[in-house]
Formats: C-alpha cells, structure tokens, sequence
C-alpha cells in the first residue's frame, strides 16, 4: 500500500481510537456508579440507602472517575512529549553513540544509516536495551523526521547481519506507515484507563496501613463500620472496575496491532529482497520461546505499557488469541513464505573485541551544482547534461553497484558531535578563487579555532563526485542531534553567513540548508497540522514549486521552461493551472519557496502524491529523472516530510555497505 494512503489509514485509525477510548470510558463511568450505589447501600443499611443518596453522589462519580483517567491520560502525554527518546528511555535503553567502536553497535549504525538513506528519511537515533537477552526491538516517535529505533543486546548478539537488516527494516516499516504517532496516541490512552485500577490499589494499601495505626470510627455516633473499612472497600471497588479499563485496553492494544505487524512483515521482504531476513530473525525467536526461558520475554517493568510497540510479544505464550498485540509467529512465517516453517536456535554471540569501522561506501548519487542568486533562484547551469518499500528496496540494491569510497577520516567526522560541525561548514565552502577568499576571510575572523579543521575538512570533500554531499549531510545528523539546542542555532547561523559572504547561493548551497534546518530544527521535528484539505488552497505554492522545477530542468534538457512547466502541470490536472502561469526567476525568491514548502507540507496526507507526481513529470517521459532535480525532489520530500517516490530512489542507487 502506498505511503500516503497508509498515513491516511494511521489517522483514520486514530478516530476508531477515540470512539474505542469514549466507549472505554463510558463503562467504567457506569460501572463505578453502579458499584459505588452499591457499596453505598451496604455500608449505610438498606433502610437508610432508600431514603435516597447524598446529593450530587452520582455526579461526584462521575466527575471522579473522568478527572482520574483524563489526568492520567495528559500527565502521559506530557511524559512523551519528547517521542522516541522518551519511550526508549521508558524501556531502559541506552543512547548509542554515533562514534561507538564496539563492532556490534557499529553493524546495526550501518545497517540504519544505509536504510534512511535509502528510504530518503532522517536517520533515527538508535538505543540499545543493554539488560534485555530476547531478540526484539521497536520504533517510536511523532514523525518521520524524530523517530528512534531500539532494539535489545540478543538482536545485537543472536542475529546475523541479513536477520539484524530484516529487523530494521520492518520498524522503518513502522516509521514510513505511520504507526509510531498511533502507537504513542495509544500509550498516553490506555495509561488513563489504567489509571481507576490504580488508584484504587493504592486506596487500599494506604487505608490497610492507617488502620494498623487505628482509624477513627464515624464521627455521628452510629456503630457503622469504620471509615478505614470504607476506603478499603471503595479502593476494592475501583480496584476491581479497574479491571474494566484493563480489559479494554488490551482490547484496544490488541485491534490496533496485530495487522500493522503483518505489513511490517511484508514490507521488510520488499525493502530487503531477502524473506529469510526478518524470516530467520523470528525462527531464532520462535526457538527461544520453544525452549521456554526467560531470553524470549522483556523484563523492565514498563515493557506492559509499551508491549503494543515490539516486534514480538514481551510475554510470548501469554495473553494468546483475543488480547494477543502480536500475530502468532507460525502465522506471520506462513504470510512471509507461503508455508510451515521449523524454529531456529538462537544462541548468544560471543562478545566481539572492539574493531575500527570499516572505510564508509556511500551510493554513487549525482547532481551538480546550479548558481542561484542572493535573493532570486535563477535557472540551473550545469556541467552535466510510491509504494514506500518497493522505493526503498529499489535503492538499497542488492549488492555492490556504482560505489565510491568513504575516506575514514571523513566518515569518523560524520559520527562525531563537533567534527560533525566541521564537516557541515566544510560542506558550504565555494571551489571558486574569489569565493574561497571571502569565505576563509570569514572562518578566520568568526571561528579561529576551527577554520584550520574546516578547511581541511573542505579539501577532503572536493575530492569526492558532487554526489556523495547530501548523503553526507545525512549520515552527519544523529552526531550532530547529540549537542545542544544551542550549539544547532550557532552552525546554522554560520552556515547562512558562510554562505552569504560571496553574495550569491548556489541551488545545491538552498537544497542544503533546507535539509538542514528541516533536520535540525526542534519546531520541524514535529509532524506538522494539517491546515489545508485541497490543492485549490496551495494553488500558489504548487505553482511557484512547479516553475522552480522548470526553470531548473530547462537547461540540463535544452528546452524553454514554458515546455517543462506545460509537462508539469499537465500531470496535475486538479490545481487547473495554465501555461502562463509560469512564475519568472526573478519571482522565486529564497524566502518565498521556503514559505511555500512549508504550506505544502501543512497539505492533508493524500494531496500530496499530485504535487510529487507534478514534480516528477519534469522529467522528459521516457528518460530517467535529471540528476539535479532529484535532488531537488528529494529535498522537497525532506521538508513534506514524506520518504522519496521510486523514480528519485532508482537516482539514488544505494550499494550495499561493506561487511562489518
């Protein structure tokens, strides 16, 4: 299924959520009132419990019992108002470091690395559940561009590289589908269901051990029963009704998870080419439940709250059939290859010493760079003339293609917080004498202490093809996520004076930065609302990005833009434009296209595969998508925050790494 419908289908998911949660709620309301009247009429007598109940009793419930599971529910969501981080955190997972040199750690980096770069989104930060032995693993966040993956130290030891690449690739399955927002939605929900149990647990614990101190008896003279033994049995009572909000809430967990996983399964055999990849992985997990040892079960104490989230059940035998979040795993293996198959064993790895990371192999990706003025995107000058998983798999390849090689110094820098910095200033810096000169000028009077790095740094990239910058800017963002807020504003902010110091930016220069700032900024790392509902109301901005693409075609295809722009939007129909409407250069000003990408990606999720098709069609039908313009495409994907279509990842042909 496609991407967009798929986010589509996560949203509608989310209202069957709320109608589910509503239901949830209503019967415990219901059943606590019940149970309440109840106990009241017990404890007062029957005679005195016909005379009627205290005003306001039913209301006082109620209001209650909506306080206690809405202000659970909200006190959860503000614990996870940081995504992933704070979900991996909840599981016990460590944050790996993006310069690790443990050779298990720096497998699964490549592996991650080499599939965002791939699927063209930003690439996770990665956590490791350093105390969990089972194989399994999960991804959380709030977008595309802030997901994290965990996964536990047996993934690391049990499984091989193609089973470890199969795991992954069915939690980017997760992150692509739009899943991880629901899953977090559902977290934060069944948390206030949960809550009424809870809160009467600890009534009856906190009444049980005042009365060891002696309670007072009712202050009206009457021999009723202590007020202690009041609390303790209304405690019992939301105890009990409690169980309700459980019921519901494995329900709930349950409805929402088990077909995600079956497309997580399915997806990770299209993204990899490989079945016996996230085949394998859970043969060797069937084997350790086969064996009945604790190694096939999560231990932390949050792992309940966050099961719905796992490759694998937490508790595997446990909760089978109705309240099962997780298909059963001889089913999920039949889907995967059409038959029974027998478990694998799954015995730990021995630790493997610490090893240098082999020299990086980047996807041979190219495109050139275009002059763009100041303030007016001019037309490009160059030297050289979606189904989500399918996309993906058709860049990651199936072995080594077109590479060119990483130097380590390089490739060290890209997993460094601070010479990560270094490496995206080094990026910026002009080939050009009279550039060059302004440019150092600037390092030596702003940024002393590093310009020597810097300018190092930038003679080390000149010497690889134009392709390997974007990719590199890619893989230098979990480092450069690690430094603090304040460190992002400061390199952004030399970035744009570095840029501006030669009064001129080239169109690769605005496909960097936006990148950038998309990646980095804390505002943009959230998904953005969804403000517009048809493409009549981004009429404007469809039509600025449309000439923008034309004016950068135009040249590489020897043709006027009015030719390219005709194409274009001869492929989206819907926004009725004309050929006159072609904006002039002059018109598409750096600040003008940013705002225009950010109202497109405020567009509802199926409206936005017409304007990537209308981009797409720049291309002269027949022939491969320009160079330069898949990098612009990819560029406008990164702010829509949607993954690359297929025909700009077949641009970008993704080798496979070396063996790690």
């Amino acid at each position: 299924m496609k991407f967009f419908e798929q986010q589509d289908r996560a949203r509608r998911q989310t209202k069957k959520l709320v109608a589910l949660f509503i239901l949830a709620v209503a019967a415990i309301v219901v059943a606590v009132n019940v149970t309440m009247a109840l106990l009241w009429s017990w404890l007062q007598g029957h005679a005195q419990a016909i005379q009627g109940y205290p005003q306001y009793f039913f209301l006082t419930n109620t209001l209650a019992t909506l306080m206690l599971i809405l202000g659970g529910m909200l006190v959860e969501f503000f614990n996870l108002r940081e995504g992933g981080d704070a979900v991996a955190r909840m599981a016990g997972g460590r944050l790996l470091a993006t310069d690790t040199h443990d050779a298990q750690e720096r497998r699964l980096i490549n592996v991650v690395e080499e599939m965002a770069l791939a699927s063209g989104i930003a690439c996770p930060r990665i956590y490791v559940l350093d105390r969990e032995p089972s194989i399994n693993a999960f991804a959380a966040g709030h977008s595309l561009n802030e997901a994290v993956i965990a996964v536990t130290r047996g993934t690391l030891e049990r499984l091989s590289r193609d089973e470890l690449q199969g795991v992954v690739a069915h939690e980017f399955s997760h992150i692509l589908n739009g899943d991880m927002r629901l899953n977090l939605q559902l977290i934060g929900v069944l948390f206030g269901i949960q809550m009424v149990a809870g809160f009467g647990q600890q009534m009856m614990g906190i009444s049980t051990r005042s009365s060891l101190l002696g309670a007072p008896r009712r202050r009206d003279g009457n021999d009723g029963m202590p007020f202690h033994l009041f609390v303790v049995a209304a405690g019992g009572v939301l105890f009990v009704v409690g169980y309700i909000g459980l019921f519901f809430a494995r329900l709930i967990k349950a409805a929402v998870s088990r077909q995600r996983e079956f497309l997580a399964d399915a997806s990770a055999v299209q993204f990899t080419r490989n079945p016996d990849g996230i085949g394998n992985a859970l043969r060797k997990i069937g084997g350790l439940v086969h064996n009945g040892g604790e190694e096939a079960r999560i231990a932390h104490g949050n792992a309940e709250h966050l099961s719905h989230l796992f490759l694998n059940a937490i508790k595997p035998g446990l909760l089978e059939g109705l309240f099962a979040t997780h298909p059963p795993l001889q089913e999920r293996l039949h889907r995967i290859y059409g038959r029974n198959r027998t478990w694998l064993e799954a015995p730990a790895a021995e630790s493997r010493a610490a090893t240098a990371a082999p020299a990086r192999h980047l996807p041979e990706l190219s495109f050139t760079a275009s002059d763009v003025d100041d303030v007016e995107v001019q037309a490009a000058r160059s030297e050289a003339a979606s189904d989500i998983a399918a996309a993906a798999a058709q860049a990651y390849g199936d072995g080594p293609l077109r590479q060119i090689r990483l130097a380590p110094d390089i490739d060290r820098a890209a997993h460094d917080p601070h010479a990560a910095v270094a490496l995206v200033l080094a990026l910026f810096m002009e080939s050009g004498t009279m550039q060059a000169e302004a440019q150092r000028d600037f390092l030596q009077r702003h940024l002393p202490q590093q310009s020597e790095a810097i300018l190092s740094m930038a003679v080390a990239i000149r010497a690889l093809p134009h392709n390997a910058r974007l990719p590199l800017l890619e893989l230098s963002i979990p480092a450069l996520r690690r430094l603090p807020v304040g460190a992002h504003m400061a390199m952004l902010d030399h970035v744009e004076r570095l840029v501006a110091e030669d009064r001129r930016v080239t169109l690769q220069e605005f496909i960097l930065q936006i990148v950038l700032l998309r990646r980095l900024d804390a505002r943009a790392q959230r998904a953005a609302p969804i403000r517009f509902h048809s493409l009549s109301d981004v009429r404007h901005d469809c039509m600025g990005l449309f000439s923008l693409a034309a004016h950068v075609v135009a040249p590489l295809e020897k043709q006027p833009p009015s030719a390219v722009f005709s194409r274009i939007i001869g492929a989206c129909p819907q926004l009725a434009l004309e050929p006159g409407d072609l904006l002039p250069p002059v018109a598409l000003r750096r600040t003008r296209i940013t705002a225009m990408l950010e109202r497109v990606d405020q567009l509802a999720p199926l409206l936005k595969p017409a304007l990537i098709k209308g981009l797409l069609a720049a291309a002269e039908p027949g022939k491969p998508l320009q160079l330069v313009m898949a990098d612009l495409l990819r560029a406008i994907c990164v702010a829509m925050d949607v993954p690359m279509p297929a025909a700009v990842a077949s641009v970008y042909i993704a080798s496979g790494w070396p063996e790690d």
